[in-house]
């Protein structure tokens, strides 16, 4: 007796296949996290993981018909904004 065994389609990404799928470095992606500018990430156990449909939402934050086109959303650089209040 044989069974079938269904493809299964990831649902979460970790972090180095989130990148690749985005087109980014991971390391960039991990910046993006720590200043709190890139896509909705989910901490599961201590995995950092992102849903694909979070990362294509983000993503199409950016998108533009033209370079005059001013869009409807932002996708900031993987940088402290400067209206981040730094504690020490």
């Amino acid at each position: 007796m044989q069974h079938a065994v269904a493809a299964v389609t990831p649902r979460f990404l970790k972090t180095p296949d989130a990148a690749v799928h985005l087109g980014l470095s991971a390391r960039t992606l991990e910046k993006h996290r720590c200043f709190g500018t890139g896509p909705v990430f989910r901490k599961l156990g201590g995995r950092i993981v992102y849903a694909i449909e979070d990362l294509d939402a983000w993503a199409a934050l950016g998108t533009r018909n033209s370079t005059s086109d001013p869009g409807h959303g932002v996708v900031h650089p993987a940088k402290r904004r400067p209206t981040d209040v730094v504690r020490r």
